[in-house]
């Protein structure tokens, strides 16, 4: 085979072999960008509370541990829990992300929701003043008293504990104030009661703790709450814990609390969640008055199922990629070090099958010279091929030189010079051919002489 021949089939080669890789690498990133969506969104929603509550204070420190991160996490406040509910079941609504009150609602009812864990306690405050509430909540009968602003978790739990007290709207008038107002209203002497849920460290709690006409209901029945709702949680605020020169508290006072949990929608980028959980732990996990270093946020799922990436999270902490690179291209690696495995898997025994394929081609080119070269010596032995031998020997020539000539690899060198030996016996067998056509011509021209 000429040398141009043997470089433009080994080139060929290399080249398939080539397109092959690439190809394969090119549908694993093709998968990676569109397939597996690896890139977290630059901004996401978060719906919060109204101003000066809880939630919209925890709210800001999410945004500004998310802003470190090069991330833009938009805040939208809402009433409360209620809301913060249906806006993450309304797809349309681009939140994705919200502060949600124990007992809001559960996995039946909001199929497309999973907890991250809970995250902090939030204490049911029943604050009075001119009046005994009673041990049935019976002294609040005729009273006007404020549940919390509609959407608000506050308003349902409150609304919920004085029915089962037989405290209903018949009885007593119930009034949307949201706390800060509630506040004013008690102080003023316009409202008797005012049930608010709060932390305990929230301005308008400590207010109320420490002033002079308003007091603080300590649930008797606490453990019959916590066994009918098993949302709720029993927690004691310690006598003198607000202010121990005047003993605010007087006596230790039983509350009662449901957990807030951080929920998202089922499909919020894992990225993003390993962000919230990171932050969690950092805006939620120290101590506090009702609350050890380090209890939350808590692998609970209170109402709603754990989401899968926060399991994770539990057992092993962020993924190792994002705990050192940026976000994007921390996930970018992971998905296409996924992606690896298989396209590993599909390479490896192409890869360790090429030297063999290659090896093949190799041989096969030199038996392709041993077919030709067989053919020539098959011609030296038909009938009345005497008259081409020269014809025949110059083919065979011809043939030497492009074998000398091929250029195989070195470990394939053998066989070519085993052709060459080869075609030296080829050759022998040829020069005998000629050599005694010759001797017959000159005995046949002797024989003639004597008649002429």
């Amino acid at each position: 085979m000429p040398e141009t021949d043997t470089i433009l089939a080994h080139r060929r080669f290399i080249l398939v072999a080539a397109l092959i890789t690439v190809a394969v690498f090119a549908a694993g990133v093709w998968a990676t960008l569109v397939l597996l969506e690896p890139t977290p969104p630059r901004v996401v929603v978060m719906s919060t509370g109204p101003a000066g509550s809880t939630y919209a204070s925890f709210a800001d420190r999410y945004r500004e541990f998310f802003a470190r991160q090069g991330i833009e996490l938009r805040l939208l406040p809402s009433a409360g829990a209620v809301e913060n509910l249906a806006r993450l079941r309304d797809a349309r609504s681009g939140v994705s992300i919200a502060f949600m009150q124990g007992g809001i609602t559960d996995a039946r009812q909001s199929p497309d929701l999973l907890s991250l864990g809970t995250i902090f306690y939030e204490p049911l405050w029943f604050f009075y003043r001119d009046v005994e509430p009673g041990r049935n909540l019976e002294g609040l009968r005729g009273k006007r008293i404020s549940i919390g602003a509609p959407g608000s978790g506050g308003r349902k739990l409150a609304a919920e504990l004085l029915a089962r007290n037989g405290i209903n709207q018949d009885l007593a008038q119930w009034l949307p104030y949201p706390p800060q107002e509630a506040e004013q209203k008690l102080l003023s002497g316009e409202i008797q009661a005012a049930l608010m849920v709060m932390s305990w460290d929230s301005p308008v709690v400590q207010r109320l703790l420490v002033a002079n006409d308003v007091k603080v209901v300590s649930f008797p029945r606490a453990d019959a709450y916590v066994a009918l709702y098993p949302y709720l949680n029993k927690l004691v605020l310690p006598e003198g814990v607000t202010d121990l020169a005047a003993n605010r508290p007087p006596a230790d006072t039983v509350l009662i609390a449901p957990k807030a949990s951080l929920v998202v929608r089922a499909d919020l980028h894992p990225a993003i969640q390993y962000l919230l959980l990171d932050a969690a732990a950092q805006i939620h996990g120290g101590p506090g008055i009702f609350q050890r270093a380090g209890q939350f946020p808590a692998q609970e799922s209170i109402d709603l199922p754990l989401s899968d990436n926060a399991r994770q999270y539990y057992k092993s902490g962020r993924p190792l990629l994002q705990r050192h690179l940026p976000i994007w291209l921390a996930v970018l690696v992971q998905q296409v070090l996924v992606l690896l495995i298989p396209v590993a898997g599909l390479l490896y025994p192409m890869l360790k099958l090429a030297p063999a394929v290659y090896g093949w081609l190799m041989r096969h080119r030199i038996f392709r010279l041993y077919k030709e070269l067989k053919s020539l010596e098959a011609q030296i032995e038909r009938p009345g091929v005497q008259k081409d031998l020269s014809s025949l020997l110059a083919r065979l020539n011809e043939f030497e030189q492009r074998a000398q000539h091929s250029h195989v690899p070195a470990a394939f060198a053998q066989m070519l010079y085993t052709l060459r030996l080869h075609i030296d016996l080829v050759r022998g067998r040829l020069e005998a051919s000629r050599s005694s056509q010759e001797r017959q011509g000159n005995t046949g021209s002797t024989a003639a002489s004597p008649s002429t």
